[in-house]
């Protein structure tokens, strides 16, 4: 049996992931553009999210969601399974043709483990914007939390005759300024989330917790932890493995099963889930393997979450403990709102209140991204042109 797998190549041995690729961007001048679009961009582990508009007004030509995964075409492949024959395909197309493709994650762990597969992906992003071609592209990029100069050189790299102009912006905060309700702003009861407030971002490789009071958080103000939704699955795949030995379940149908399932606190039993192995229908409990994979999770959280708050101003703690809000794929997982907050309240914090960012939360760093650019002073963007 043919199976997919995802590739995450180091750095160091990606050069020749795009042997069957297109060929390489064309340089884009200044001369040719006709227009400047904006873009938020959230660049993440497992899908982006892009948010595109004119630099003036609030409107918004382009709002996508894309998984970031790109496709190479493999070999020998009969004419016609691929729409247009293409040699790459990227996102959703991709992960439909895993059978004929070679999967390549760009991303891991929030940062450019690809860079070849990640200029390919940088390019189909700006053809969703800019089908033209003709357009001046500046992006505001959101960046996990501490990201070191060498992953902001990459996205440079990267994004260099794509992209003409950049800036990079740490992503909880980008999702405060998305999360924040403009239109309450002046409200004296509005807690905004800009002026106060605590982000835990979960996302696929990492999660990301900020302090946001009103400027741009320094080093002191963030912590990244390199384990979010995709180390959770590598902790259920482990366990269905041990548990049901030889069950034949794919990465990408564990995490199916995780983001259907995927709760914390005590054992919720049972939780049986339907699944097929070797072809057949099975019923597996999975009530205890969720919850040990999903604390686990907590018990990485917490500590940094009270050490932020150990380090906010004394006077601010009290209302930033009413502000803490979840959001990336992790807050969808059932309770945990619940549990940081009951966690929060047992060591003793006065009335913490911890809030889930909602559904929207694929769209918030975009969001706060998209902002930002329209904000931007001319001599905050770093120029890349080609």
């Amino acid at each position: 049996m043919t199976s997919a797998t995802l590739e995450k190549t180091p750095a160091a041995t990606a050069a020749g992931s795009t042997a069957n690729a297109p060929a390489p961007t064309v340089a884009r001048t200044v001369a040719t553009k006709t227009k400047t679009l904006l873009v938020g961009f959230d660049l993440g582990t497992n899908k982006s999210c892009i948010l595109a508009g004119p630099a003036t007004g609030t409107d918004i030509a382009v709002s996508k969601v894309v998984p970031t995964v790109v496709g190479y075409v493999k070999d020998g492949i009969v004419d016609g399974i691929i729409t247009g024959n293409a040699r790459i395909v990227f996102g959703e197309d991709a992960l439909r043709n895993m059978l004929h493709v070679r999967l390549v994650a760009p991303v891991a762990e929030g940062v450019i483990t690809d860079p070849a597969a990640a200029r390919d992906f940088l390019n189909h992003i700006r053809s969703l914007v800019d089908p033209a071609g003709t357009a001046e592209i500046r992006a505001v990029i959101g960046m996990p939390a501490n990201a070191g100069t060498q992953a902001r050189d990459d996205i440079r790299r990267c994004a260099f005759g794509i992209f003409d102009r950049v800036l990079m912006i740490p992503e909880p905060f980008l999702a405060a300024l998305g999360y924040r309700d403009d239109a309450r702003i002046a409200q004296p009861n509005y807690l905004d989330p800009v002026v106060n407030s605590l982000f835990i971002d979960i996302g696929g490789g990492t999660s990301d917790l900020c302090l946001v009071q009103g400027v741009f958080p320094s080093s002191e103000d963030q912590i990244s932890i390199p384990f979010a939704g995709d180390a959770i699955d590598e902790l259920l795949h482990s366990e269905l493995d041990r548990v049901y030995p030889n069950n034949g379940l794919s990465r990408h149908k564990v995490r199916e099963i995780k983001e259907a399932h995927a709760y914390v606190g005590p054992s919720r039993k049972p939780l049986e889930v339907r699944v097929i192995m070797g072809g057949k229908a099975h019923t597996i409990e999975l009530g205890d393997t969720i919850a040990r994979a999903c604390n686990t999770l907590i018990d990485r959280i917490y500590p940094a979450l009270t050490t932020l708050i150990a380090r906010a101003p004394s006077d601010s703690v009290l209302t930033l403990l009413q502000n803490v809000i979840v959001t990336g794929g992790g807050s969808q997982i059932k309770g945990i709102d619940t549990v940081l907050q009951k966690r929060l309240a047992d060591d003793g914090f006065e009335a913490p209140r911890v809030k889930l960012a909602g559904q929207d939360y694929k769209r918030y760093v975009a969001i706060g991204a998209l902002k930002a650019a329209r904000a931007a002073r001319e001599n905050q963007w770093q120029v890349l042109l080609g």
